[in-house]
C-alpha cells in the first residue's frame, strides 16, 4: 500500500535528518544548493532512499523528450513539447481511458510547462483535474522528478555528455545503468 510505503520513506528521512523534505534529484546528486555542504555518501543515502521507495511503488510512468538545444526559440519549444505529449497520450490513450478521473500534480514551477499540460490533457480528455502541489508534501511528485532525472542522465549517457560530478554520484557509467537506470526503466508504460 502506498501510503505503508511514504509512512516508511519518511521515518527513514526523518532519521536521516530531513524531516519535512522534498528531494530535489538533479542538486542532490549534482551537490548544488541545499545539498552543496553535504558528503557525497549522505547525498546518496538520500538517493537511495528515494530510489528504493519508488522501486517498491506499483507505478507506471513515460516522459516527453525534446532537445532543447535544437529549439531556436521558446515558441518551438513549447510547440514540440505540446506534440511529444500529445503523441504520448494518443499512443496510450486506452491507459487514460481507463481511468474515472485523472489528476495531474504540478508545482506550476515552469510556467510555460504548466500551460502546455493544461492545454493539451484538457484539449484531449473530460475527466482531467489539475492540482498545484509542495514537492515537499506529495511523494509520488519526488519519485516522478527523480524518473525525469534519471531517464535524461540516461540521454546524455547516450551522448557522453555525464558531468564529472554524475560519473562521481554513480560511481560510473555501467554501475548508474546496472544499479539505476535498468531498475526505474522496467517501470515503464
Amino acid at each position: 500500500m502506498v501510503s505503508d510505503n511514504i509512512s516508511s520513506f519518511e521515518s527513514y528521512l526523518h532519521n536521516l535528518g530531513y524531516s519535512k523534505h522534498a528531494i530535489h534529484t538533479g542538486p542532490l546528486i549534482r551537490r548544488e544548493s541545499v545539498y552543496k555542504n553535504d558528503l557525497i555518501e549522505n547525498r546518496k543515502q538520500l538517493f537511495n532512499a528515494l530510489f528504493h521507495f519508488s522501486r517498491k511503488l506499483e507505478i507506471q510512468y513515460t516522459c516527453a523528450k525534446i532537445r532543447k538545444k535544437e529549439c531556436p526559440d521558446v515558441i518551438t519549444m513549447t510547440a514540440r513539447l505540446s506534440k511529444a505529449i500529445a503523441e504520448i497520450l494518443h499512443t496510450n490513450e486506452s491507459f487514460w481511458n481507463s481511468y474515472d478521473r485523472v489528476v495531474i500534480y504540478y508545482d506550476n514551477g515552469q510556467i510555460e510547462l504548466t500551460k502546455i499540460l493544461t492545454s493539451v490533457f484538457n484539449t484531449l480528455y473530460t475527466h482531467i483535474e489539475f492540482r498545484k502541489v509542495k514537492p515537499v508534501d506529495y511523494k509520488l511528485f519526488q519519485v516522478a522528478d527523480l524518473i525525469c532525472t534519471l531517464e535524461l542522465l540516461s540521454e546524455k549517457l547516450q551522448a557522453g555528455n555525464l558531468s564529472v560530478s554524475e560519473i562521481e554520484f554513480f560511481d560510473n557509467a555501467r554501475a548508474f545503468r546496472k544499479n539505476y537506470l535498468k531498475h526505474i526503466q522496467k517501470k515503464h508504460l
